[in-house]
């Protein structure tokens, strides 16, 4: 049923207000298109001006060629209304083209303005929005204007013109007989709304019937090991079988609304036809009308009734669409908290890294770091430790800018990072994740990602750089070897070794490194573990230890425990203090005792 499609949840519903202040900013938005809406306008207008001249056209022919046996006003008429008719077809034909491309420029440059919104999004706001929410963005509220765009706006545009078009010319040809059709008023006014209440409704209960169909069988899917180890199959498909059949009753339920309304906007129809040629005949032969005045009145009827059916119809599809705009604009409207401050500076090329009172808490919750004051001199490896969740990543994000503190200030070489022109802070201070994202590609375009105007020799003496050339030019087809979505192509290694390899290309002079062999098989871990030490030398580094072996290798330690800094110094000094890191550094070595010679690494 095609005025099911589209529609809105309650807590999404829009008041009137709302949706006026949402339409008039996405008209404001087409304003780049007028030219294009002012053209599909004004084929619509020729469009609806051929319809309405059929009838009168088929009038004239009745009642001067017909009646008055005039063959050469017959014949003109004739070839008149073949013309008429071809004008139709070819401006509305026009007409839908015309509308669509403004309609699809429109979606096009909603899409991009959305995509390039989220990709500038700071950290925190991914931190409290689900991914979901945002691909749903992307994909249901862009899919639910894509269908008003393309059939609702020219449906509404349609109906309008034909609606009013007609009401204009059945006045002027009997405002008599137009009375008569008002007698069928009281059943249409109120069942159209009556109607649209109904529809509503019947499509709210169908999208979460939807939504927990779908659900079930996200579950079932994801959890099919599961399913099968414990032999639950037939408890599982009973599950699905049961959020089916609500599905079915939904559905079944707006069939049933629309079963009722649309055979009375049909039985209107028939019944002023009916009325019209009653009257019409009555007013005939009393010599008040022709015959042909009631045969056009007749063969105008239809384009009164179809317009109010299709406006009906068109309720649910601009209120979904309304609803999709708001939470589209919300995105656009929302504040980027990492943003580049007026008149920002590039960052010197070196420098320490100054902590002072930092305090961050993530969306407006209690404090995750408090009272962070920390010095890290050019050159120096810092190893941040500590329990998970003691703040340790949150501390080397806030010193790569990754978020602002709610409280204190990050300096490098002396300038707030929040002064500082978002390119230099990013060629200066570099964050290699635990995990290598990889886009699909090949090879070298994932290492480009880091600087794009990069040569082949660039990408080459950067792996060179790192030891890690020998391995990536043993791929089938070397740096251009396809690596597929998310790099299913490469091994967890080689994943490392491209996304350590973009650090090498940029070559910044701080390096946030979170640790990340742990997953990684012996051999592979090794030309990882070679690859960072060639990457982390003359440089700063800030690195995230997950072994204290690697904090055994830095210049200085930091405990970081319940989102403060207890300890700072170097390991020996540490261990001798005999305070947190002693303690966690004795339990390490004695689960190495018990390990295997590969766990140690």
């Amino acid at each position: 049923m095609g005025w099911m499609q589209g529609g809105v949840s309650a807590e999404d519903r829009l008041d009137m207000a709302d949706s006026g202040r949402v339409l008039r900013r996405a008209f404001r938005m087409l304003g780049r298109y007028r030219r294009g809406l002012l053209a599909a306008l004004a084929l619509l207008v020729v469009w609806t001006s051929a319809l309405l001249a059929g009838p009168i056209l088929v009038r004239t022919a009745i009642d001067r060629g017909i009646r008055a046996q005039d063959e050469s006003t017959l014949n003109t008429t004739v070839i008149g209304y073949l013309v008429v008719a071809f004008v139709a077809y070819a401006t509305y034909r026009a007409g839908i083209i015309t509308l669509a491309r403004v309609g699809e420029g429109f979606l096009r440059d909603l899409r991009n303005r959305v995509f390039a919104k989220m990709l500038r999004q700071s950290m925190s706001y991914y931190d409290r929005t689900k991914a979901g929410v945002l691909v749903s963005r992307m994909t249901s509220d862009i899919d639910s204007l894509a269908e008003l765009v393309q059939y609702g706006l020219l449906m509404f545009v349609s109906a309008i013109l034909l609606l009013s078009g007609s009401i204009i010319v059945l006045v002027v040809l009997s405002w008599q007989l137009f009375l008569v059709l008002l007698v069928i008023l009281p059943v249409i006014i109120p069942a159209s709304i009556k109607f649209k209440r109904d529809a509503n409704e019947a499509y709210l209960q169908v999208r979460d019937s939807i939504a927990g169909t779908l659900s079930s069988l996200q579950e079932g899917f994801s959890g099919v090991r599961v399913v099968q180890a414990f032999a639950r199959e037939e408890v599982e498909a009973h599950r699905f079988s049961q959020t089916n059949f609500g599905l079915y009753q939904s559905h079944m339920q707006s069939v049933k609304v629309a079963a009722w309304y649309l055979p009375i906007i049909d039985f209107a129809g028939v019944f002023t036809t009916g009325l019209t040629v009653g009257v019409g005949g009555w007013m005939v032969r009393t010599d008040r009308l022709t015959t042909g005045t009631v045969v056009a009145f007749v063969l105008l009827l239809s384009n009164l009734f179809e317009p109010v059916q299709q406006l009906s119809q068109l309720f649910n599809m601009v209120q979904s669409g309304t609803a999709s705009l708001a939470k589209l604009f919300e995105l656009l409207d929302s504040e980027i908290e990492v943003h580049e401050r007026p008149g920002s500076v590039d960052l010197p090329a070196s420098g320490d890294i100054e902590v002072d009172g930092l305090e961050f808490a993530y969306g407006g919750g209690s404090p995750v770091l408090a009272g962070i004051d920390l010095v890290v001199p050019n050159g120096e490896r810092l190893a941040l430790v500590g329990p998970t969740g003691a703040g340790k990543s949150t501390l080397a994000k806030l010193m790569a800018r990754l978020y602002d503190p709610v409280d204190g200030r990050v300096q490098f070489a002396g300038v707030d990072l929040r002064d500082a022109s978002l390119a230099s802070l990013r060629e200066r201070i570099v964050v290699v994740p635990q995990e290598g994202f990889l886009f699909d590609g090949t090879v070298a375009d994932n290492i480009r990602v880091a600087r794009p105007t990069a040569s082949d020799a660039d990408i080459e003496a950067a792996l060179r750089r790192i030891g890690a050339w020998e391995s990536v030019a043993g791929l089938p087809e070397g740096i251009h070897t396809e690596v597929r979505e998310r790099g299913s192509r490469l091994s967890a290694g080689e994943r490392q070794l491209v996304s350590l390899t973009r650090a090498a290309l940029v070559d910044p002079a701080v390096l946030v490194l979170d640790e990340a062999t742990s997953s990684l098989d012996p051999g592979t871990e090794v030309l990882v573990e070679g690859a960072m030490e060639a990457l982390m030398a003359d440089r700063t580094v800030i690195v995230i230890a997950h072994r204290l072996s690697t904090s055994e290798r830095a210049d200085r330690v930091g405990v970081v425990d319940d989102g403060q800094l207890r300890e700072l110094g170097s390991h020996d000094e540490l261990v001798a203090q005999g305070g947190a890191y002693a303690a966690l550094f004795a339990a390490w070595e004695q689960g190495l005792a018990g390990s295997t010679p590969s766990e140690q690494v």
